[in-house]
């Protein structure tokens, strides 16, 4: 028998307007319709109704996980920071971690991810290639001490997750166990009616090589993606790259500087010169680790600082000041060329390709030059996809324009390899006798995270819209009012629930019908069961929440239809 659940008790309160602070469509909604309360920044608590819709898609995920032979555990959320400093993520994390002491002054932090801990339960519990291959998940709360939290329960400070890591002996079970992991993500979005899109990825603090994102698409989301209208290529738009073209410069003449008085900027260089920005050469100096770095791509883009932070990752990136140009010369701010750059570490967008030639910084004083050709009049140390991807730049894969959209993250897979078995020597007997290294899979979902996207893509204008995978209720049945009606409303909710249907009904007194049908909708669940005007004749009105389609049906015929529907 399911639970009939009346809004005369339940602890709710629903809000006609949306809370000052809010900018998103799920921040907004899930307070409005009492599914979460704010506590602090970034820090919420879950309500009865948004308990339920939370515990339903961790169940979802619970089942697709064991039937890929996943097995459950809880792993503590305070945990000693040694394991963590062996990896080198507790300086890696930076402001994000929390980190605290216990009373006689040992460091502890809150857990991000857990890679380290369950490569070390593994290293306890498995010693022969006979004890794997292993899946090992939890769904826990994370902890991150996000500068801005925002968005309501989509970026908060702590958050419900499923990490999952898979141990095999071989690269080809690694590869199996991202297989399996994939099938049941897909497996997982899918129930959830989540609208997701797989991209390419990087894998940034994780560490590893293969890595997949899994994408919401939300107006709301914080991520980029690009995606082809020719072809299936998808990537998260730090995963871009771009396919470098060498230049012909056999005719190009020789530098030649020229007088730019009051040019320092790409816009003035361009209108003094009459040229257009892409044919200028724009030179961004950073700091890799406390070391000066030039950053060349062409004029008419901008340096991604997030994508080259990702590709020189662990090094810490940071603009250079004003500071930075005291003692050194050789360095004309506003003026910086990559041609007799001394002492520099030179970085270029594959777009500065061999035989490109550009109009840059002569690196003196109001002077530029022309005709500055890469590889013959300057060197490129590395070439690094690092400018911001836009609309239009070619696929990688067919060369059509790309497509850019914003989505939110709910799932990331990592193929991470032996980064973390090498670090904490994780060794099993292999079938020869002799010891094997483990290599390890990371397979992430933001449980909570999935409850705002999904929020975020199946509102309307009258609320919340959830898929009955995740509603906290089947059925949301409203007695219009009057003592009849109740006792209509609560004696076809108690049919409902012994036929195993879940029910929210308002029974509420002293509200009126107008209220109640506007809770209704806000709060979402897929169908609204009325006990109205024929109630008396045991006539009740079903309506779906989200196609509004009416129909009118005895109490027999209402609960065969809803049950039939289960």
């Amino acid at each position: 028998m399911a639970q009939v659940q009346r809004m005369s008790r339940l602890m709710i309160k629903t809000l006609r307007d949306d809370p000052a602070d809010a900018e998103t469509l799920n921040h907004k909604l899930l307070v409005r319709a009492g599914y979460v309360r704010r506590t602090a920044a970034g820090i919420w608590s879950w309500l009865p109704l948004g308990k339920k819709v939370l515990e339903n898609v961790s169940r979802v995920v619970r089942e697709e996980m064991d039937a890929i032979g996943g097995q459950e555990v809880l792993l503590p959320a305070l945990l000693p920071k040694e394991p963590y400093e062996a990896s080198g993520r507790y300086d890696e994390y930076g402001d994000l971690l929390f980190r605290l002491q216990d009373r006689k002054g040992s460091d502890y932090l809150l857990g991000p991810t857990h890679e380290e801990i369950f490569t070390q339960v593994v290293k306890d519990m498995c010693s022969s290639y006979k004890d794997l291959p292993v899946i090992l998940y939890q769904i826990q709360t994370k902890y991150r001490d996000e500068a801005r939290p925002r968005a309501g329960v989509l970026r908060g400070r702590e958050f419900q997750m499923k990490d999952s890591y898979s141990f095999d002996t071989t690269d080809e079970g690694l590869a199996e166990s991202y297989r399996l992991h994939r099938g049941a993500y897909i497996r997982i979005f899918e129930r959830l009616g989540l609208d997701h899109r797989i991209v390419s990825a990087v894998s940034g603090a994780m560490g590893g090589s293969a890595s997949e994102e899994f994408l919401a698409p939300a107006p709301a989301g914080e991520d980029t993606f690009v995606d082809c209208p020719n072809c299936d290529y998808a990537a998260n738009t730090e995963a871009v790259t771009f396919v470098a073209t060498p230049g012909d410069a056999s005719g190009v003449a020789p530098v030649e500087e020229m007088d730019t008085p009051d040019t320092p900027t790409i816009e003035t260089l361009a209108d003094f010169l009459g040229v257009p920005a892409s044919a200028t050469l724009k030179n961004l100096l950073v700091k890799v680790d406390g070391e000066i770095v030039a950053v060349g791509v062409p004029g008419d883009r901008e340096v991604d600082l997030g994508k080259l932070g990702e590709h020189l990752a662990p090094a810490e990136v940071e603009l250079v000041t004003a500071e930075d140009f005291v003692g050194r010369p050789d360095l004309v701010r506003g003026y910086v060329g990559p041609q007799g750059l001394e002492k520099v570490r030179y970085i270029a967008d594959p777009r500065v390709a061999a035989g490109t030639s550009w109009v840059t910084g002569a690196n003196k004083e109001g002077v530029h030059a022309r005709n500055v050709v890469c590889g013959r009049d300057f060197e490129v140390d590395e070439h690094l996809d690092v400018v911001v991807v836009e609309a239009g730049d070619p696929c990688p894969r067919c060369g059509t324009g790309l497509q850019v959209d914003r989505a939110i993250e709910i799932g990331h897979i990592f193929q991470l390899g032996r980064k973390y078995a090498d670090i904490f020597a994780l060794d099993v007997l292999g079938q020869q006798g002799k010891p094997v290294r483990v290599t390890m899979g990371s397979y992430g979902i933001g449980v909570s995270r999935a409850v705002a996207a999904l929020a975020e893509q199946t509102a309307d204008d009258k609320g919340l819209c959830w898929p009955r995978e995740i509603a906290p209720a089947d059925v949301h049945v409203v007695a219009a009012g009057k003592a009849l009606q109740t006792e209509l409303a609560l004696g076809v909710s108690e049919k409902l629930a012994a036929a195993g249907v879940r029910v929210i009904v308002d029974d509420r007194a002293g509200v009126s019908p107008g209220v109640k049908f506007t809770d209704a909708e806000l709060i979402g669940v897929p169908k609204i069961l009325v006990a109205g005007r024929r109630s008396a004749e045991g006539v009740l009105e079903l309506k779906d929440r989200r196609t509004g389609e009416r129909e009118e049906l005895t109490v027999e015929d209402a609960v065969a239809r809803l049950t039939a529907q289960g």
